[in-house]
């Protein structure tokens, strides 16, 4: 099926008048092209598909990114995301500033750490509903996690069960109204002259910001290159995280980055790209089968994450069993699997 720009006579009218374009690489679920208009400008024309959803799914995901975008354009100074030239709601199609990439940097965390509070700090409380609420880890997940502890013949803490329902309480999005991205991943970060922006907010949300500055530690948890940071950096883009909130915002960031971690780790849905999820119990196929996503596998990602959570929790008053479970499913897991890899560094991220 050739894929026609849809650009129709009120797009023309309001933005200009397409010379050329190119489709460029994109998901099942939307096709992005770059156009050149007839002033010689530069747009980028986005349009949402079923992808194997239905229509009306479809139609939620293309208001929940304009949505998103709309909100990141409060940015003063720096923008941290396209801006939304306009929309045709009926296709699902909205026209945005075109960003020139400046492609691969060696030190890239700093700047995408910085966007990212940048990002999280443009709402507030009275933005409860422009967006869905994040959604995060629930009983099942917890229920989950736990049988696969039995699963490989690692005991269970008695009072894991207790923090792990109590984490769930902690983890409740309802306090917390920061613009999240929803899937800040290598790629939808671009390196422009003026900063980092961020593309592709179809899975934005109002949550704790915390969950997202998890991803250095947590190994890019929504990520098909799920990568690991070492202790330097990792402190440093923390701190730049931190300290850009602090400066935006007057307060100290809200929660515990350990929650938000352990969060991660108890989702199955976290090891299988989006179009997986909520199809199967993942964490149950992992003592059967070791899958695939991207350059990692599951158990490999499933180990990083234990590591972290084991490691964070060593003196952690309302983790303290939950690491103990998980320093010694990691254990198990190496044991039963010893060829089993750690993630990349993030020196080795991908560059598209």
């Amino acid at each position: 099926m050739v894929k026609r720009l849809p650009f129709d006579d009120a797009l023309r009218s309001s933005v200009g008048v397409p010379k050329r374009s190119r489709l460029l690489d994109s998901s099942p679920r939307s096709r992005v092209w770059r156009v050149r208009l007839a002033d010689r400008s530069l747009v980028i024309v986005k349009q949402i598909t079923d992808g194997g959803d239905t229509g009306a799914d479809a139609d939620t995901r293309f208001a929940r990114e304009v949505a998103g975008l709309r909100l990141a354009g409060r940015a003063t100074g720096p923008a941290v995301a396209p801006a939304v030239i306009a929309t045709d709601a009926p296709a699902r199609v909205m026209v945005l500033d075109h960003l020139h990439d400046l492609g691969r940097t060696d030190d890239w965390m700093p700047g995408y750490a910085a966007s990212l509070a940048r990002l999280h700090a443009l709402t507030g409380p009275g933005d409860a509903g422009a967006l869905p609420a994040w959604s995060g880890p629930t009983a099942a997940d917890v229920d989950s996690f736990l049988a696969l502890a039995r699963a490989l013949d690692v005991p269970v803490p008695p009072r894991a069960v207790e923090e792990l329902t109590a984490l769930l309480d902690r983890l409740d999005p309802a306090p917390h109204h920061a613009l999240l991205h929803g899937d800040p991943c290598p790629g939808n970060d671009l390196r422009t002259a003026e900063g980092v922006r961020f593309v592709d907010f179809e899975r934005a949300s109002l949550g704790n910001g915390l969950v997202e500055l998890a991803y250095f530690r947590i190994g890019f948890p929504t990520c098909w290159c799920a990568m690991s940071v070492t202790a330097a950096p990792l402190a440093e883009v923390e701190d730049v995280y931190r300290t850009t909130w602090r400066g935006l915002t007057g307060r100290e960031v809200p929660g515990d980055l350990a929650d938000a971690c352990a969060g991660w780790l108890i989702q199955g849905d976290a090891l299988v790209e989006r179009a997986h999820r909520g199809t199967v119990d993942q964490l149950a196929r992992v003592p059967a089968e070791d899958f695939a996503w991207g350059r990692v596998s599951a158990r490999e990602r499933l180990v990083h994450r234990l590591g972290v959570v084991a490691g964070m929790t060593r003196d952690h008053d309302r983790l303290h069993a939950v690491g103990r479970l998980s320093s010694a499913l990691a254990v198990r897991l190496l044991e039963r699997w010893p060829k089993l890899r750690p993630l990349p560094t993030h020196e080795a991220r991908p560059w598209f």
